[in-house]
């Protein structure tokens, strides 16, 4: 293939089936996949286990790129969750009539060919096609190699869905892994309404830099916790643990965890036995490193400038001892990703003030950051986590796929 235009093509021309399919209908064909896709389920596990075989166990992408049996059944009942939100297309958002007789009318409608790159997540592909039918959009993914296979075959039966339906299967396209035609997608200002980045800080600054079509940038989560002085310890530890451990490879996991020095030898002493079972690699601070050190946990090194700052992806987490909340504050300032930040704290001030001071797409008062996620926040599945500010912050889900349109009816008038 020289040229992906002749597929941009055609997902510009599906446009008009999918916007115009009935919302009953949108409903049901989402319900269909959820269906297809667990009655497929083994056939989908024999294409993810072609990339997973292909990857190493030590890359941290291995996690992304599994798709268990349990995983299969989420994406199924995330399609349900889908198809039960109403559809964001269509809403009346103003009506008035203009002293002419003129009535102006302002309505929302589907942003177009929603075209999206991302790395190594297989339920990408479903969630995005998934949401882009649900609010009547194309979708045009480029998925990373490492899941081709994968990729390939939940797209074959995205499209097979979409057929029985009569919806123009060009309306869900999986596009080549060829590294030659990202410029090409990302130039095509004629075919492609909007650009999603999904995945490394390093994939979404290429986008960032190279890209023609409007960008909404999701992905890059460098998410801190702050221990403060006042913090009920043992819940903190609690906290801390899950964030970094319940799924390290999402870009909710925690990355580096701020220990007010007042509580800091209390705190880190609970920590270390917590973290121990999961063998967490810790970059600490001198402080930090003499207190794990005294209390024998293993699998510690002396952290290096670029350890804050840094998003792991792994079981691995840097720690810092700061003297109060403001050295907290500033910190995270420097270091955030402004996607997820938590403070512990049983100081309603002092909770209050980081609320409203760190600039964050999701803020949070003791609890973990692993509840940034659009299903969990009840908006059904999400095509990223938005950490920019303009159109989508947050979870960018269902409600966000769609942009206005203003309708005028008259009988005549001219100006």
């Amino acid at each position: 293939m020289q040229t992906i235009q002749p597929l941009l093509e055609q997902a510009q021309q599906a446009g008009v089936s999918i916007r115009t399919l009935p919302d009953v209908e949108k409903q049901a064909l989402l319900r269909r996949l959820a269906a297809v896709i667990l009655i497929r389920s083994e056939d989908i596990t024999t294409e993810n286990k072609k990339d997973l075989d292909r990857m190493s166990d030590e890359d941290p992408k291995k996690d992304r790129l599994l798709l268990t049996d349990a995983r299969i059944r989420d994406l199924a009942s995330s399609l349900e969750d889908i198809a039960a939100l109403p559809d964001p297309a269509n809403v009346l958002v103003l009506e008035r009539t203009l002293d002419n007789g003129l009535l102006v009318q302002k309505k929302t409608v589907p942003l177009g060919v929603v075209g999206v790159i991302y790395e190594s997540r297989p339920n990408v592909t479903v969630d995005v096609a998934a949401l882009c039918i649900r609010s009547g959009n194309v979708c045009v993914l480029r998925g990373g190699t490492d899941a081709f296979y994968t990729n390939t075959i939940l797209v074959q039966l995205i499209q097979e869905v979409l057929k029985e339906f009569n919806v123009a299967t060009a309306a869900v396209q999986l596009l080549p892994t060829d590294r030659s035609f990202v410029m090409e997608m990302l130039t095509a200002v004629k075919y492609i309404d909007i650009i999603i980045p999904r995945g490394s800080e390093q994939l979404i600054e290429f986008v960032r830099t190279n890209s023609r079509v409007p960008v909404i940038e999701t992905g890059a989560g460098v998410c801190h916790t702050y221990v403060e002085k006042t913090a009920d310890l043992p819940q903190a530890a609690a906290i801390v643990t899950n964030a970094k451990v319940s799924r390290p490879s999402v870009c909710n996991s925690l990355d580096t965890v701020l220990v007010d020095e007042a509580v800091a030898a209390d705190f880190l002493a609970l920590l270390a036995p917590q973290l121990l079972p999961y063998a967490v690699d810790v970059y600490a601070d001198p402080l930090a490193f003499d207190i794990l050190q005294k209390n024998n946990y293993p699998h510690l090194f002396a952290a290096q400038p670029e350890d804050f700052g840094r998003e792991f992806l792994s079981l691995k987490c840097s720690v810092k001892v700061v003297p109060d909340v403001q050295a907290a504050l500033s910190h995270i300032q420097t270091f955030s990703s402004r996607h997820s930040e938590a403070i512990v704290s049983r100081d309603t001030a002092i909770s209050e003030r980081f609320l409203n001071e760190v600039d964050a797409a999701a803020v949070y008062v003791n609890a973990s950051t692993r509840f940034t996620d659009g299903g969990v926040f009840g908006l059904g599945a999400e095509i990223g986590i938005s950490t920019q500010k303009l159109h989508a912050r947050g979870p960018f889900a269902l409600e966000k796929l769609v942009t206005e349109k203003w309708f005028l009816r008259g009988n005549g008038q001219v100006r």
